[in-house]
């Protein structure tokens, strides 16, 4: 088995900022786990903590192809959103919807509760966060999403041009909805500082990429480099890689979305700015762009996506620059008081995606568990269904763990590469044409 391995670049801010991270321990030689956990992103993190949990006595092995927050789990723009993404947010019956929200504001005072017991230093906040509009199009689809919003029998208000201006620094968008219940955070920060602080029975392996996997004698083997697992139960947090062992193989898309930030604000750039530290805005159309300002002053552009066949292996310097360029015009379209602060790094992260917006979760085969397709939004999905993904491989139930299995499904088949491709691209243009006056 050939398995294409992530293939992040080196330019993502959010892991730049951290310090240095301590020597990596990789797998050596053979090794027997009671449960290997692969992907050491936020549902395999969530997966190994619990299974610690649950299992104290069990030997856990965590293992990540790469280094704690190299991945997409380090690359978000640093939002942990508790309502229904915008495409479940259109779901007919409102029991599915609520079952979200309570899944996901779980999965928020877990990370709380690891962010106050550990004391990991990752800017987190319960702030709210922006969905704003720009112009027409964007306030049609914020009047849309208040409807949503009372439906849902959720608190929001909405924040007018002036008012919204002091808090952006810009008066560049028309009206935003402010919803509360969103918490914003350093991403590699909170992901690298929960696999600090792991139970004393979960061993962390990175930079271990597994190349193969097979069954053997009613056990599993993982193939790495210099060394393998067996273990009778596995369980897959990688997200769009779990196609890469032959799972949900033609039913997951790969997508990058793409950021790029500012150096920090001097004193004097911040007075020019004259908005606020440490808020998080979306765009009310879903292909427009999410502006961040940091609690440590830089400011955040993220658009720009792409369909990525072979991950980030399919992103090319010439792309990079582009995206780039796209960015510094939105950055200047917004704040052109600050048109000298240079971006110090643009960087992508890849997603799994599914054609009918269909999360899975739950049992392969026998011993291979599996959370995958986020539909781009990991941080609170990821971490509540890979806790109760070790639930399920365990056999404990829960009402959560009932509520995670109504509310997923199997993602839809994908039509044969490469009309694949080029249906998706085609799609991504129309939607960047179409959002055009919003970006």
């Amino acid at each position: 088995m050939m398995i294409a391995l992530p293939n992040d670049d080196n330019s993502c801010g959010w892991y730049q900022a951290l310090p240095p991270a301590a020597p990596a321990t990789r797998l050596r030689g053979q090794q027997q786990a009671d449960y290997a956990v692969l992907g050491a992103g936020f549902a395999g993190l969530a997966a190994a903590r619990r299974l610690a949990e649950l299992k104290p006595d069990a030997r856990i092995l965590l293992v990540d192809a790469q280094r704690v927050a190299e991945g997409a789990s380090g690359r978000n723009s640093g939002f942990v959103i508790d309502l229904p993404h915008k495409f479940a947010l259109e779901h007919p019956d409102p029991v599915h919807k609520q079952k979200l929200l309570g899944l996901n504001r779980a999965a928020i005072a877990q990370l709380q509760g690891l962010v106050e017991r550990h004391g990991i230093d990752c800017q987190w906040s319960a702030v709210g966060k922006y969905q704003g509009a720009v112009g027409e199009r964007g306030e049609a689809f914020l009047e849309h999403f208040e409807h949503l919003m009372q439906d849902l029998g959720e608190p929001y208000h909405w924040v007018e041009k002036g008012e919204l201006g002091k808090v952006l620094g810009t008066p560049y968008y028309s009206r935003a909805i402010f919803t509360p219940g969103c918490y914003l955070m350093q991403p590699a920060a909170l992901v690298r500082g929960m696999a600090d602080h792991l139970p004393g029975n979960v061993e962390l392996l990175e930079q271990s990429p597994i190349r193969g996997l097979q069954r053997e004698r009613g056990q599993w083997r993982l193939q790495g480099d210099e060394g393998s697992i067996t273990t009778p139960r596995l369980l897959l947090g990688t997200s769009i890689f779990t196609r890469e062992f032959g799972y949900l193989k033609n039913r997951l898309l790969p997508v990058m979305t793409f950021a790029s930030w500012t150096r920090p604000l001097t004193d004097e750039e911040l007075a020019r700015y004259g908005g606020e530290l440490n808020w998080g805005l979306t765009p009310a159309d879903h292909a427009g762009t999410t502006l961040r300002m940091t609690a440590d002053r830089r400011i955040l552009i993220r658009n720009s996506y792409k369909h990525v066949s072979k991950y980030g292996a399919s992103v090319s310097e010439g792309m990079r620059q582009r995206i780039r360029a796209d960015h510094r015009k939105a950055f200047l379209a917004r704040y052109p008081a600050l048109a000298e602060v240079p971006f110090t790094h643009t960087w992508g992260g890849v997603y799994a995606i599914s054609r009918n917006f269909t999360n899975f979760f739950g049992q392969l085969e026998e011993g291979v568990f599996a959370s995958a397709c986020d539909n781009g939004v990991g941080a609170a999905w990821g971490t509540i269904s890979g806790t109760l993904l070790a639930d399920l491989a365990v056999g404990a139930d829960s009402q959560a763990l009932r509520d995670i299995r109504q509310v997923t499904g199997m993602p839809s088949l994908n039509p044969p590469e490469p009309f694949l491709g080029l249906g998706v691209k085609s799609r991504i243009r129309l939607a960047k044409w179409q959002s055009r006056s919003e970006l």
